[in-house]
């Protein structure tokens, strides 16, 4: 706002201009100036002349405190002040009988002295539209004032203000609300547009409002645990809510029984979890209410299931003993607790389920590393659950030597390959021999060896354990040719027959080179002779 210097300066300026305004009659009234533009609570001086040349009354008609100045036999000069609102200033005359007069019009302009946004801007959701009111108290001429609703630096919407600008006046603007306005800023501006009288564009600003806007799924959170707990177990409780926004600002939490567990949260981009880790023990009731609850805004999503917490221990199996002799009676017995019930036992005859369900059976050779499989079931929550539990006798009996495991007969051809494949059946697990009857050779079990006539003979496979021993004659048959002794005479003769020829043979090539090179050398000196002889 100008200064009350400024104010009279401006109102000096204006008075420079001056229009002189014709009335009736002989004289003429004029008002300087005829338009002025002032701020609200400023003064200025009027002057009002007139052209009559007799005497006359000239004076000026306000409604505002005015002093008169200065004056002269045609003028007079007068000071307004204090002025408040838009008029109209009016010099008047009395010359002779007529009378005459002249307006001003002054516009008067002020800011407002209060622009308020409100309400205070609570979370909005994303996707509605919302309403923002600008209150806008004093300002003038209203005509020439706007409210404008700003985001950041954005202009949304502008409006008139309009009304007495004595009243206060609400402007309400109607924004759909986005994610992009989480966390923006809005202001209300007013423009009192002062262009068209030559000064300027004025504004003021309310303080900023903080925006926070929210985006929630139609569905509810998302419980991952299962519905019956068991005591003694350690049980992961999961819950997840994905497609909201801001995450960052989300509350998520399970609750047990009305008591908030210790958990672990993990917030992402558009999705918030818990995660919770549940001791099951005694101490808990039957059944308990889980509530998963998530906040956000002012808005409150939950989802609630029922745990059923049960204790159900394994079957017990027991075998009167674990390990016996071969022909021993053992007793074998399952039974269940806490209100379970034995539905199968491995070897007992077949009935109703009970809680305790027993046999007796004489050990055998086949019993040995027999499994017994018990199993119970429970019943809670409508649903039937089971647990097993398992046994292993263990049988005492002495080598046995079957002939499907150690074959009494082998026949080997001389020169092959072969395995001796001999087997004993015992607990503990029996030792095998196997030697010749002759001289006490042993017969390797489970290897390959090459077949020597000197393995043929009957074996005696001895198997014993600290249960017993039992013995086995296993025959082995090695099949081969006698040697031919007149094949092995012929075969001599044809070598020494076929020497005694080679020999002769090379002799007599022998003899006929030496004669065949003795010719050479004759026929040699004879030429050499002869050409040694005197010619005839």
């Amino acid at each position: 706002m100008a200064s009350t210097c400024a104010k009279a300066t401006l109102a000096l300026l204006l008075a420079l201009v001056a229009a002189v305004i014709p009335e009736p009659g002989d004289a003429q009234v004029s008002i300087h100036p005829r338009e002025a533009v002032l701020l609200r609570g400023g003064s200025m001086r009027v002057n009002c002349s007139s052209s009559c040349p007799k005497d006359h009354s000239l004076g000026l008609e306000t409604q505002w405190p005015k002093d008169e100045l200065e004056s002269g036999p045609n003028w007079k000069l007068f000071e307004l002040s204090d002025i408040r609102e838009t008029s109209r200033p009016l010099c008047y005359e009395n010359c002779g009988t007529a009378q005459s007069s002249a307006s001003a019009t002054i516009t008067v302009y002020s800011f407002p002295e209060h622009v308020e946004l409100h309400p205070q801007l609570a979370w909005q959701q994303v996707g509605k539209n919302f309403t923002l009111s600008c209150l806008v108290d004093g300002g003038a001429p209203r005509t020439q004032l706007s409210a404008v609703l700003l985001r950041g630096e954005e202009i949304l919407s502008r409006q008139p203000v309009g009304g007495d600008p004595q009243d206060p006046k609400e402007i309400t603007f109607t924004v759909l609300a986005s994610r992009g306005d989480h966390g923006a800023n809005f202001s209300c501006r007013t423009e009192l547009d002062l262009r068209p009288q030559g000064l300027a564009l004025f504004y003021n600003v309310s303080e900023d409002k903080l925006l926070r806007t929210y985006d929630l799924p139609a569905a509810n959170p998302k419980l991952h645990t299962p519905d019956l707990l068991e005591v003694g177990t350690q049980q992961k409780l999961f819950c997840l809510l994905e497609g909201l926004f801001p995450a960052s600002e989300a509350q998520i939490y399970l609750e047990l029984a009305g008591r908030r567990l210790t958990q672990k949260s993990t917030k992402g981009r558009d999705f918030v979890s818990t995660t919770a880790l549940l001791e099951v023990t005694e101490e808990f009731d039957r059944t308990l209410p889980l509530r998963c609850v998530l906040k956000l805004a002012d808005q409150i999503l939950e989802t609630q299931k029922t745990l059923t917490i049960y204790n159900f221990s394994a079957p017990v199996l027991t075998l009167s003993q674990l390990e016996v002799s071969e022909g021993s009676q053992v007793t074998v017995n399952c039974e269940a607790h806490g209100g379970a019930l034995v539905v199968h036992l491995s070897g007992a005859p077949p009935g109703p389920p009970t809680a305790q369900v027993q046999f007796t059976l004489n050990a055998s050779s086949e019993d040995n590393k027999r499994r017994f499989f018990c199993s119970a079931v429970l019943e809670v929550a409508g649903k039937l659950l089971s647990k097993n539990q398992t046994a292993e006798l263990n049988v005492l009996y002495g080598p046995r030597l079957d002939e499907r495991d150690c074959l009494g007969n082998w026949t080997w051809p001389e020169g092959s390959q072969q395995t001796l494949k001999c087997q004993a059946w015992g607990n503990p697990t029996p030792q095998l021999t196997c030697r010749q009857e002759a001289d006490g050779t042993l017969l390797p079990i489970g290897e390959v060896k090459a077949v020597k006539r000197e393995m043929n003979g009957t074996y005696k496979c001895h198997a014993f354990n600290s249960n017993g021993n039992v013995t086995r004659d296993v025959h082995v048959i090695v099949l081969y040719q006698p040697p031919n002794y007149w094949a092995i005479i012929t075969g001599a003769l044809v070598v020494v027959i076929a020497c005694l020829v080679g020999i002769a043979v090379y002799v007599y090539n022998h003899q006929r080179k030496i004669r065949k090179y003795k010719l050479q050398k004759a026929q040699e000196e004879a030429m050499k002779l002869k050409a040694q002889a005197p010619p005839p």
